[in-house]
């Protein structure tokens, strides 16, 4: 597959000068800025999920007034916390 380019940016000149401070050893401009959009591009798709997950969930609420407690909720998410906790001790991050 061939790579197409983005458009030009535009940016203050101190904006430039902060990202050249920040790049690591041998990485471009280019490369950031790519690593940046496909980072913001994943970001978008998780965020487009994760409303439509919510507004599919607020329908089906609204058809069978069916809902979980709160605390219900927090606990099943403490647990899921708690189980990727567990899943990570011992390794190396």
């Amino acid at each position: 597959m061939k790579s197409s380019t983005l458009p030009v940016v535009r940016v203050e000149p101190e904006l430039r000068t902060q990202l050249e401070a920040v790049l690591r050893e041998n990485e471009t401009i280019s490369t950031f800025v790519a690593d940046a959009v496909r980072q913001a591009v994943d970001f978008r798709r998780v965020e487009a999920d994760f409303h439509a997950r919510g507004d599919a969930a607020w329908r089906q609420y609204q058809r069978d007034g069916i809902s979980r407690p709160a605390n219900e909720v927090f606990d099943r998410l403490q647990d899921r916390i708690n189980a990727r906790r567990r899943s990570l001790q011992g390794r190396d991050l």
